[in-house]
């Protein structure tokens, strides 16, 4: 099993293959040579799948490493957590990168923005039980926010040797998240956090912010414009489901392990439409909103074009499956009233994360672990910075730093892809001279431009690929 799951990465990778699969059984050999690989080799546990192409001052690998399923019994079952590393130099800063989801299936060098700022080494690691870093067979009960920073903590250990100098931290969305609670349960792993667009749904049920949110964000006429949109397409339910049917019939979408119905699937996309609009439009694309005299072809393709009504299938609800078993067990979700849709709407409680779960894995939510988090965000928690968009509905609820040399920052008119970079100034200028002033890089020193070598995507597309 083994073999063959070492096998199905290397094919996987589009990379240059080297004949590099052969794990160390000890770090004996560690500091052999100058060779980074044979560093790499020696860490017990890592195996270096392929080597990419050069890049320009950098090398880069895909990676394994075996990691218990269950962290409460180390000796138990393993599986293999796929991660990449973007090599620059041993003393170099280290960025570890956790997206909160899988790594693409043929992932490339990349570096996110606090990579680039602070010109160092990159660490890209998979989420367990996104495929296909999952235990075989997999019990979901130990997907857990503690588990997932446990497996980070062992990487980080595994590394340091090789890179001592500063680390940090960072990931967008549910990777921010991800930061935080590895963060929480590992607060001297790392040096610094920066988690941009990071949810914090500490009490679930009151989500009062988020209504706000949506009585204020953008204009009033571009508001009530989205609210059209939305009752025009339920007022059309029967003639916008059969194009949703003729659609799917096309694609081979189908409905049954998850929502159930293409009716179900149809008003749970229309819920999201406002959201995803704001998460992925900024208000310039007000304009492009139709009006109620649009045909429902007009409507439709709108729609999807915003929210994507193959989103809500099951096929393109498989590979969010963990991250909605987390959402349902522990991170929570955004609770909404949606009081301009009453008498349209056909199901209660529809838009919450059990609903595209499949039945097996539908769970009750335990409060506690958000709770804890929050509370330690802000009482205890050091060296943190968090970002968020002024326009993204995902910070409606935020993160409160401590005052312990931590800081949050809002990038004006920004949706869920904010960073560093969106920040007015003086705004901008002092979080890039905090990030460098943490990872020990002279203040004023140039952002890494290291061509051919793209930022990675903090506003991943929700549409099937």
């Amino acid at each position: 099993m083994r073999n063959r799951l070492l096998a199905i990465l290397a094919a996987l990778s589009v990379v240059l293959p080297v004949a590099l699969t052969v794990q160390a059984a000890s770090a004996s050999a560690a500091g052999t040579g100058d060779d980074i690989v044979e560093r790499l080799k020696a860490v017990p546990g890592l195996t270096v799948v392929s080597e990419g192409r050069p890049v320009p001052g950098h090398r880069y690998f895909i990676l394994s490493f075996t990691q218990p399923a269950d962290h409460r019994n180390p000796r138990g079952a393993t599986f293999q957590q796929r991660l990449t590393l973007l090599h620059r130099a041993e003393n170099a800063p280290t960025v570890l990168f956790t997206g909160g989801y899988g790594l693409p299936p043929y992932p490339g060098a990349s570096r996110t923005e606090p990579t680039a700022l602070i010109g160092g080494n990159q660490v890209s690691l998979e989420h367990r039980f996104f495929t296909p870093s999952r235990p075989e067979p997999a019990d979901w009960r130990n997907l857990t926010i503690w588990q997932a920073a446990t497996d980070e903590h062992r990487i980080v250990q595994a590394l340091k040797p090789i890179y001592s100098g500063k680390w940090i931290q960072t990931g967008a969305s549910k990777g921010g998240m991800t930061s935080v609670y590895h963060r929480r349960f590992y607060p001297r792993d790392i040096d610094a956090v920066v988690a941009y667009v990071a949810p914090n749904d500490h009490i679930n049920p009151a989500d009062r912010a988020y209504g706000r949110f949506f009585d204020t964000v953008g204009e009033p006429s571009c508001r009530k414009a989205l609210e059209e949109v939305q009752r025009q397409a339920l007022s059309r339910r029967d003639r916008m489901v059969a194009l949703l049917e003729a659609d799917a019939a096309r694609n081979g979408y189908t409905f049954a392990k998850t929502l159930g119905t293409a009716d179900r699937a149809f008003e749970m996309t229309v819920l999201d439409t406002a959201w995803a609009f704001w998460q992925y439009r900024t208000s310039a694309a007000c304009a492009t909103v139709p009006a109620a005299t649009a045909t429902d072809e007009e409507l439709y393709a709108w729609i999807d074009a915003v929210t994507s009504f193959g989103f809500y299938t099951d096929q393109g609800q498989e590979r969010y499956t963990p991250y909605y078993y987390q959402a349902a067990t522990q991170l929570g979700w955004a609770t909404m009233s949606y009081r301009h849709l009453r008498g349209l709407l056909h199901y209660k409680n529809l838009n919450q994360p059990n609903s595209v779960l499949p039945a097996e894995l539908r769970s009750r939510h335990d409060p506690w672990p958000m709770l804890d988090v929050d509370h330690w965000v802000r009482t205890r928690s050091e060296r943190m910075m968090f970002v968020y968009g002024q326009n993204d509905p995902w910070g409606a609820e935020r993160f409160t730093p401590s005052g312990r040399d931590s800081a949050l920052y809002v990038a004006p008119g920004a949706n869920h892809g904010a960073n560093i970079a969106a920040l007015a100034e003086p705004d901008r200028a002092e979080a890039t001279a905090t990030l460098l002033r943490w990872a020990g890089v002279p203040a004023g020193q140039s952002a890494d431009r290291t061509p051919g070598l793209p930022l990675d995507d903090m506003l991943p597309s929700r549409r099937m690929k």
